[in-house]
């Protein structure tokens, strides 16, 4: 009996090629890291203009800490010569600089370009703040002022400068007592003349427009105008008036922006929309909503106050 042949594995008598196993695949490629967070574009460059240097560095600081792009320079020349250069979004300018003052400044570079300025001033002359206004400054700031404000307001300033002038379901244009306001443009006239609004001026005047008849206090106007819950009220007063002497026939004798004895401003059209229990006087020498003197603004709690050389905590100039 012949022995049983042992069985041949499945794999004997194959081609040497089917021996050596082939190539695997291709192996895979690794997957690319996680992207890290893109950081957040700063919401704007500032120029801080200020000659002293603790000043200057402790409004520095607060801004950067709030996500600014901040520059610095202490004298005219060198602000003129960064704002050119870097073109900011907005300039934090003192008044009191030595050789070229702030209003030079100012006028300087508005002839440039349309940026907007909050003005430092440790002088409480209400003549001053007005020409720091008619120079083209959008507000200012007086010394003592709490750094965390001026944050505020640098952000109140830059929001209304780059947001959506039209807001939903409003009508475009903005039309009253001769007065012609394009929200888009943030262009004015009164009777086809051309008026030259600062950014705060044309804001002011739009929102009395938009609620024609109607008494605001001076709280209440900076607080929608401009998105203030503090700060100081003469602010107002000082705006309203510029805006009379621009928008009224006679400024001593104003018939549209009216002042409500021991209340506010209201702004009349010829239309009979005022209220005629809201008594104006038009006549008003004086201003009976302004304070006496300027005031410091209260600050948030927990503020820290910044006076500069020119100026004292204890009391505002």
């Amino acid at each position: 009996m012949q022995p049983a042949t042992p069985a041949r594995p499945e794999s004997e008598g194959r081609g040497a090629a089917s021996e050596a196993p082939g190539p695997g695949p291709a192996p895979l490629p690794a997957p690319a890291p996680a992207p890290g967070p893109v950081p957040a574009p700063a919401p704007g460059r500032v120029l801080v203009v200020d000659d002293d240097p603790t000043v200057s560095e402790v409004v520095a600081g607060y801004l950067t800490g709030a996500g600014y792009e901040v520059a610095r320079a202490a004298d005219g020349p060198a602000a003129l010569e960064c704002f050119a250069r870097r073109r900011p979004d907005l300039v934090v300018l003192d008044l009191m600089l030595p050789g070229m003052d702030g209003f030079e400044v100012c006028r300087r570079m508005r002839a440039h370009g349309r940026v907007p300025v909050i003005m430092l001033t440790a002088r409480g002359d209400e003549d001053d703040r007005i020409l720091g206004l008619e120079t083209g400054a959008d507000d200012y700031v007086t010394k003592p002022f709490s750094p965390r404000e001026l944050v505020l307001r640098v952000d109140s300033v830059l929001r209304r400068a780059t947001a959506d002038p039209v807001p939903a379901g409003r009508a475009v244009l903005l039309e009253g007592a001769g007065l012609v306001l394009d929200p888009v443009a943030r262009s004015a006239t009164r009777q086809g003349r051309a008026l030259a609004l600062t950014l705060r001026e044309f804001d002011l005047l739009a929102f009395l427009l938009r609620h024609p008849g109607r008494v605001f206090t001076r709280e209440e106007l900076m607080s929608e105008v401009w998105g203030w819950d503090f700060g100081d009220l003469s602010t107002v007063t000082v705006h309203v008036r510029r805006l009379r002497g621009k928008v009224e026939a006679d400024p001593a004798r104003p018939e549209l922006i009216r002042t409500v004895w021991g209340v506010g401003y209201r702004l009349d059209l010829p239309t009979g929309t005022a209220d005629p229990a809201d008594p104006a006087d038009p006549t008003a020498p004086a201003d009976p909503a302004a304070p006496t003197a300027p005031t410091s603004p209260a600050g948030p709690a927990g503020s820290s106050w910044v006076s500069g050389a020119h100026g004292s905590p204890g009391a505002p100039s």
